[in-house]
């Protein structure tokens, strides 16, 4: 972690860095234009890793931010005044902002006037809102890159938290189609979440990441916080205008700028107390018999827009089952938007009006329940990552849980290679104790039904990784946590 001088706490984000720092390595040494398009959800902290990046280039740089709903002539204004606003300017800044650019023509002109001269970055954040004010910037920059820019020293980067629209940007007909290099800045991982929180034990660490879904000002906020991940929880719980309770709000605020029907799906999947509930379960949420057929419609198309389109919804089927399979479970992809499903969207009106006692009780009552529940994926996550250097895992590509239909049988963890399943695991996530001898065994039995399973090894996940006689092997939460390291 380092700290600026302004205060502001900055953790992680090693790889994102890396991948921008080999771009700019490439523009100076081809003297060519580099295009990166930079995408993740809002919250997550892509401004301020790309600022950081630009802060230690030690390179020339101009960072233009979008303005919501701001007219063309805004965004213009604003885009000539940051040319002459940097830390490190532009060559001939001063010249270049003796007149606010006319159009983006001539914007990105200026910018060709700078680069001339050496490797400069140019950073247009919010790129849907400046697309908004002036729907022709997208051919237009695709016009000056191919024309200009791209024969100069120039590493662009176009940010946007609209990731569908981010994605569709490099897609085939587009103008800037062939030209962009993606980059996903992801929320804070495990691991980051650990060095933001260095005095917390492996077990806190993964419940940090469940409650913050790893946002770096919810990972900051609870950082600061002189108890417990729940104690944190408490006190956020109690104040409406904490960055708990508000931050999900204004991320889905921007994926669902109206009411949808989506918007109720996904609020049913992440507030359900099966952490994974199949059609059926959703349905039964959002609908009543009287409209079960119409709703049965609109549930489909809201899960394909989901999954496919917004990508907060996952998708699950059993091991070894084909894709077509109907046997199939859904949960909420951002472990802090499940947990703010859970216990926030449904107790907001009882916190706001002052009775946050009831949400607090909420999660009191079950918080043990949904974190045992809710770690599944993360930990099945953590073994995929393991795969590579853990021999155990030796030709594993893929960890999915087994169930059957009537979910009287499930199997937390079953990691496979292309041919046969290599280990079945029980994930018991307790504070104290680890996997019993009652529990293994009854892993033992179900190993029978799952499919390529005959020789697979026997895996005890727990915190402490504590494991009974005749368990092959054992992962507790540090052993995960390292999957990340």
């Amino acid at each position: 972690m380092t700290v600026s001088p302004d205060g502001h706490r900055f953790f992680g984000r090693r790889e994102v860095l890396s991948v921008l720092r080999r771009h700019l390595q490439d523009v100076a040494v081809s003297r060519s234009g580099r295009l990166v398009a930079l995408r993740g959800r809002r919250q997550v902290g892509k401004s301020t890793v790309v600022e950081r990046f630009v802060q230690a280039a030690k390179t020339p740089y101009v960072f233009v931010t979008g303005v919501f709903q701001a007219s063309m002539i805004k965004q213009l204004d604003d885009a000539t005044i940051a040319i002459n606003e940097s830390t490190r300017r532009l060559p001939d800044a001063e010249l270049l902002t003796q007149s606010v650019a006319g159009s983006w023509r001539e914007w990105f002109g200026r910018l060709a006037i700078a680069a001339r001269e050496g490797p400069v970055i140019a950073v247009l954040d919010e790129f849907p809102w400046l697309t908004d004010a002036d729907p022709a910037l997208e051919g237009e920059l695709q016009a000056q890159w191919d024309r200009t820019l791209a024969k100069l020293p120039v590493l662009m980067i176009i940010i946007g938290s609209d990731v569908a629209m981010m994605d569709r940007l490099a897609s085939h007909g587009r103008p800037l189609f062939g030209r962009l290099s993606p980059v996903v800045v992801p929320a804070l991982n495990p691991a980051e979440i650990a060095e933001a929180v260095p005095r917390r034990s492996a077990l806190e660490v993964f419940d940090a990441y469940l409650v913050t879904g790893g946002y770096p000002r919810l990972v900051t906020d609870l950082s600061r916080h002189p108890g417990s991940v729940a104690d944190f929880v408490r006190d956020s719980l109690s104040d409406a205008y904490s960055a708990l309770v508000t931050t999900a709000r204004l991320s889905l605020d921007s994926e669902f700028p109206e009411p949808q029907f989506a918007y109720r799906v996904l609020s049913a999947i992440g507030a359900s107390d099966s952490a994974n509930p199949g059609f059926k379960d959703v349905l039964g949420t959002i609908s009543d018999a009287d409209e079960r057929k119409r709703a049965e419609t609109s549930t489909t198309r809201a899960l394909r827009t989901l999954t496919e389109v917004k990508g907060l919804i996952e998708r699950e089927l059993p091991a070894w089952a084909p894709a077509s399979s109907k046997i199939r479970r859904y949960r909420v992809t951002d472990p802090y938007l499940r947990f703010w499903f859970r216990y926030v969207e449904r107790n907001v009106d009882r916190i706001s009006r002052g009775r946050a006692d009831l949400a607090v009780d909420a999660f009191a009552r079950d918080w043990e329940g949904w974190r045992g529940q809710s770690i599944e994926p993360v930990v099945r996550d953590a073994m995929l990552r393991l795969a590579r250097t853990d021999d155990n895992l030796d030709g594993v590509d893929s960890v999915l849980p087994w169930w059957v239909r009537d979910n009287s049988v499930e199997v937390d963890v079953v990691a496979a290679t292309a041919k046969r399943t290599a280990l079945v695991g029980t994930i018991k996530w307790r504070a104290r104790g680890g996997v019993t001898a009652s529990e293994l065994e009854q892993l033992r039995q179900h190993r029978d039904r799952v499919p390529h399973s005959d020789t697979a090894l026997l895996g005890a996940i727990s915190p402490s990784g504590r494991s009974p006689k005749g368990a092959d092997v054992a992962y507790s939460a540090a052993d995960l946590l390292a999957a990340w390291e």
